[in-house]
């Protein structure tokens, strides 16, 4: 795979239920912590998904009228050579960039250059594995207290979790099945497909 390519799961422009203000969403296949209880298991596997230029997702970003983009997974920095000129691209347009760890900001931190560079060009980085015997109660966007908000650059900082309300984007495709972006639990996330008739349709691409 070339520094251009991605390999995602799922990308979702103009959503409300991924961070402050409106975003797009991308989720990044394959995952390498795998944390016990994730919601995203799917995910895991790197050869999953598809492979999607960052030019193209970029592109699609500007033309939704987003004002940044906010990648999770599935583990952006197991791709770290894409992911960082995807949000090098992201800020040269003026976008805010938004990324989900389960790695520590410290071990990112302390990884090769390509991580570096992807670090660089994140305004906010939510970091940490999910714990799901931790579960946060309080916060926006995070699953577990463990969980923590860094901010590498100014342009979030007054986005404030602890009185953020979680927010969910709930599209109905034309095949009948049913996305969901945002944070839901497994048990939310079996009672909307319960609620809507959807069973196994329903599909979430969650914050972490």
């Amino acid at each position: 795979m070339t520094t251009d390519v991605l390999r995602v799961a799922r990308i979702l422009h103009g959503t409300t239920a991924e961070g402050p203000r409106l975003r797009s969403a991308i989720w990044f296949q394959g995952c390498s912590i795998r944390c016990t209880g994730c919601i995203n298991p799917h995910l895991f596997i790197p050869s999953g998904g598809c492979d999607v230029r960052v030019s193209d997702i970029v592109l699609g970003a500007l033309a939704g009228e987003v004002e940044g983009l906010t990648l999770i997974g599935g583990e952006p920095f197991d791709q770290p050579s894409a992911g960082a000129k995807l949000a090098r691209e992201a800020q040269e347009h003026g976008l805010g960039v938004i990324a989900f760890s389960g790695y520590e900001y410290e071990a990112l931190r302390d990884r090769d250059a390509d991580t570096r560079e992807f670090l660089a060009g994140i305004d906010l980085l939510v970091d940490g594995p999910y714990q799901a015997w931790n579960q946060e109660k309080d916060r926006a966007l995070v699953g577990s207290t463990n969980q923590r908000f860094i901010h590498i650059s100014d342009r979030y900082r007054s986005y404030r979790p602890e009185i953020a309300a979680n927010r969910v984007d709930i599209r109905v495709r034309p095949d009948g099945s049913v996305e969901v972006a945002g944070f839901l639990n497994t048990e939310n996330l079996q009672n909307l497909a319960e609620a809507t008739g959807t069973g196994r349709k329903a599909r979430r691409g969650p914050a972490m």
